[in-house]
Parts: structure tokens; C-alpha cells; sequence
């Protein structure tokens, strides 16, 4: 396991998950070398129970209490700042941890120098894996190939599933572009030498282009299963679904504008930002009508 002297520093921000929150932070302290752990919360204006089972059932966790839901980049950069682990994990309070997983990530990191972020495999509750927990980075081929179900119906196919993996053992180590945010464990150093996450991006995206980041100052990504954990995807998300729809294309267009539109034309830029806000707008009218469609035969 993760030596003594290589401490780690829990990140969690939470916004209206109070009972997830509290399941997360139970789970974290069955770890072996909880002890070596200092976890911090950033609740976002929560406005419900969290920060009293926060005061009142785990007194050892730094607590930040935000009047305005900042976001998760930007909630995310109050706490790293103030943490002092040699890793720094970022977790969702919808989370559940298995085991050892958070020092099993630890152990990785300290065994693979040059790797500068590592994931476990993210598994959703019904034990299927959450494919966003190793992602090649997005791109304009990469969506086209989502768009016409090609990713699809060539799961196994190198070129055509590139983006979600689906061609690669899941039960397997991998180096990957990009992890998922849900769950992530970045090392100071390469921290120290990339910055913070992109306030730009409210939430969603940002873990992607953290990745690239990363991976641009020479580090290396990887995915490694042999820690697990279970990720109740979007429950915070799911209060507000309107908005997060429009933070998640809104991370795509931010990092699209600074990582890939330098290598093509203005005009096919603008054609990929109109393709990113079309899809949002399906999405909120198909939501918008599944919700109606809802209530009304529940009534």
C-alpha cells in the first residue's frame, strides 16, 4: 500500500446530495489508510442537511460553505489550494469507494513515476461499466462516429469506438487520454506544473481538459481497475437537468475552442459550435417532453 509518508488529499464538492454525501465519506473511512487521508468538501449552497451531518457525524472533514453554487472547477480551486497530500483526489459525493480503491490509486501513482493522473474502473449501480472512466480525448471524427452509430454497431473496432474504448479489456490497465472527474487522483507535482481545473467550464468537461493538460506537460494517464468504485451518475444533475445539459455542451464548445479549433478552418469551427448547441437543444426538448409525458401518466 501507499506509504506513510505519501498522504492524500480527498476533494469533494456537493451540491444537495446530503445522504449520498454521507454514504461517500463512510465508505472513504473503510479504507486501510484512512488515517493518512485529510478530505475536504466544498458545499455549493446546498441549502438542505449536508453541512449539519457534515458538523455533526464527521468533525475530521474541512468544510467550505459556499452562499452561491460556484460550480465544480471553480469549487474544486478553493480546496486544492489548501490541501498538502502528495496526491490530490477528486471525488463525487455520489460516489461510492470499494475497498482500498483510493489507496490503491495512491500505491499506483507512487510505483508509476511519470503517470500524472490515474482512474479507477467506474461502475454504475447496476455493475456496468461507466464508460467515461477512460475516454480518448473528444474530436470532430470521434462525434461523427457517435452521431451515426457507428461507435455502436463497431464496438470492438479501433478507429470507429476510439473515443469510448469499447474495444479494450476493461479489466485491464490502460494509458488513456482523459478519466472521469467522479473520480480522479492527479499528483501534486504535475498539479504544481498544469494549475487548476478551467473555471471557464461550471462542470462537466473540465476533467477532460485537465487530462489533456496533463498529458500536454509530459505526463502520463492511465486507467487502472484494480481499484473500483460506483458512480450514482448525474444525481445532482438530475435536480436541474435544463442546466446541466447546457454546462455539459458548454464544456464541449470551451474545450473544443481551446484545444482543437486552432487546427481547422473558422468556418468548420462554427459549424462544430452549431452542432454543439443543436444537440443541447435536442436534448433539452426530448427531456423536456419525456418530464410532461411523465407527469402526466403518473397523474
Amino acid at each position: 500500500m501507499v506509504s506513510e509518508s505519501k498522504k492524500v488529499s480527498v476533494v469533494i464538492v456537493n451540491w444537495r446530495t446530503p445522504y449520498l454525501l454521507r454514504r461517500c465519506l463512510q465508505a472513504i473511512s473503510n479504507d486501510s489508510f484512512a488515517k493518512d487521508f485529510e478530505i475536504f468538501v466544498v458545499d455549493n449552497a446546498s441549502g438542505d442537511e449536508s453541512l449539519s451531518i457534515l458538523s455533526g457525524e464527521f468533525p475530521h472533514v474541512k468544510v467550505i460553505a459556499n452562499v452561491d453554487n460556484l460550480g465544480f472547477s471553480k469549487a474544486c480551486n478553493q480546496a486544492i489550494p489548501l490541501t498538502a497530500g502528495d496526491y490530490v483526489l477528486l471525488l463525487n459525493p455520489d460516489t461510492l469507494v470499494v475497498g482500498n480503491a483510493i489507496s490503491e490509486l495512491a500505491k499506483f501513482l507512487e510505483d508509476n513515476l511519470q503517470c500524472g493522473a490515474v482512474g479507477p474502473k467506474v461502475l454504475n449501480d447496476d455493475g456496468t461499466l461507466q464508460l467515461a472512466c477512460r475516454r480518448s480525448f473528444p474530436s470532430p471524427a470521434a462525434a461523427l462516429f457517435r452521431l451515426t452509430y457507428l461507435s455502436k454497431l463497431f464496438p470492438k473496432h479501433p478507429l470507429f469506438a476510439k473515443y469510448n474504448m469499447t474495444y479494450t479489456n476493461p479489466d485491464e490497465k490502460c494509458e488513456v487520454d482523459a478519466l472521469s472527474g467522479s473520480c480522479m487522483m492527479v499528483r501534486r507535482t504535475a498539479i504544481d506544473k498544469i494549475g487548476l481545473l478551467d473555471e471557464d467550464i461550471f462542470m462537466f468537461g473540465e476533467d477532460i481538459d485537465w487530462c489533456w493538460r496533463i498529458k500536454q506537460a509530459g505526463w502520463q494517464v492511465f486507467y487502472f481497475p484494480g481499484a473500483v468504485i460506483y458512480h450514482a451518475h448525474g444525481a445532482s444533475s438530475r435536480l436541474r437537468p435544463a442546466g446541466a445539459t447546457i454546462n455539459l455542451h458548454r464544456g464541449m464548445a470551451v474545450f473544443y475552442r481551446k484545444h482543437l479549433s486552432q487546427n481547422y478552418w473558422p468556418i468548420f469551427n462554427q459549424l462544430v459550435y452549431l452542432g454543439i448547441w443543436s444537440r443541447a437543444l435536442v436534448f433539452i426538448i426530448v427531456n423536456t417532453f419525456k418530464a410532461r409525458l411523465t407527469k402526466q401518466s403518473s397523474t
